[in-house]
């Protein structure tokens, strides 16, 4: 694997590339020779950036409020490790990040180099682009042209997102911090929605989330038959052919959906064409395992989001093995309000 030293240059490297790169939003809107579309994103961004502030209650900070042109498609390529049998994501360790299920490579190159260094040790990879990414707190996070050209409701969810990431955030656990802004970014999507959303807007939304529950429902089920089957154990012959059986059924489960109930959405392919293994599913997990419980914690706290966040950073305050067993009760409770209605 890239060296600690090697690892930390590039990313102090690249960040200052997109440091150095970022101008102010409001001198840009000033500026006649900006092209119109880019202006029009601009404008729209800064209308989503004042809600997350005046409503949401999220850091009222210089965050979002400059730009930067990268000339590329993703901000960063994540590369994520499992064990072949065993769905367990690697951890990285990091100065200011603590322990993280992902490691983030400003250059394609290097991460797909990581990534094969990691298979020939025997694990399972997923590289996948970045749009953004949170230094929580520590800069100011500009817009990025990654994500700038975003329709309107992928971009609120992307700024919500990132911006939950500087309300709360424990070192060592991903699953709680990745959870929690996804849970902020659809409850921030949903209050935005009843504000400022067209009808289409919100069927839109109505939709979306309904097709990734069944997706998250068909992954959660290939968890659970890959955790019986490492957990059974045998021989690695047996196992890899368990494994691979699971895998093909999660393909063809999926394409029953596509083809059926989604009428042809094909909104997924490009995930589901991917050499899928335990990696995948664990970059999935981390980011949706506890948002039931968060969202539950949020009604329970009458929808008020400053209420919320304080709650959130008491969980935040436990020790790991108190903060998951918190989070358990409250995917319960979670569980039991939505089977009454």
């Amino acid at each position: 694997m890239v060296s600690d030293l090697g690892f930390y240059w590039q990313t102090i490297k690249g960040h200052w590339q997109i440091l150095s790169a970022r101008q102010p939003v409001s001198s840009l809107l000033a500026d006649q020779a900006t092209a119109p579309a880019l202006r029009e994103r601009l404008e729209r961004a800064q209308r989503l950036r004042n809600f997350a502030s005046d409503v949401l209650d999220l850091p009222d900070n210089d965050s979002y409020r400059e730009y930067a042109d990268l000339g590329r498609p993703f901000v960063v390529w994540n590369v994520v490790a499992t064990p072949r049998f065993s769905l367990t994501p690697y951890q990285w360790c990091f100065p200011v990040a603590g322990c993280v299920t992902y490691r983030g490579y400003h250059d394609e190159a290097q991460a797909r180099a990581e990534g094969d260094l990691l298979r020939g040790q025997g694990y399972d990879v997923q590289v996948a682009g970045v749009p953004a990414y949170s230094t929580l707190g520590w800069f100011d996070d500009p817009l990025l042209s990654t994500f700038i050209g975003y329709p309107e409701v992928e971009l609120a969810r992307l700024i919500f997102h990132e911006l939950a990431h500087q309300v709360v955030y424990v070192q060592g656990d991903t699953a709680f911090n990745e959870s929690f802004a996804t849970a902020v970014e659809q409850l921030g999507l949903e209050r935005w929605l009843a504000a400022h959303g067209s009808p289409e807007q919100a069927a839109h939304w109505v939709a979306w989330q309904s097709r990734r529950a069944d997706f998250l429902a068909l992954l959660q089920r290939t968890r659970d038959r890959l955790e019986a089957l490492y957990a059974a154990g045998g021989t690695t012959d047996a196992l890899a052919a368990g494994k691979r059986t699971i895998f093909d059924d999660l393909v063809a489960e999926y394409r029953e959906l596509r083809d059926g109930p989604w009428e042809g959405f094909k909104g997924y392919d490009r995930w589901f064409e991917a050499d899928l293994g335990n990696a995948h599913l664990a970059a999935i997990a981390a980011y949706s395992g506890w948002v039931p419980a968060f969202r539950q914690l949020y009604a329970a706290e009458s929808d008020d989001f400053s209420r919320f966040y304080l709650k959130v950073k008491d969980l935040a305050r436990l020790d790991p093995a108190a903060r998951r067993n918190a989070l358990r009760a409250l995917d319960e409770a979670s569980t039991i309000r939505a089977t009454a209605r």
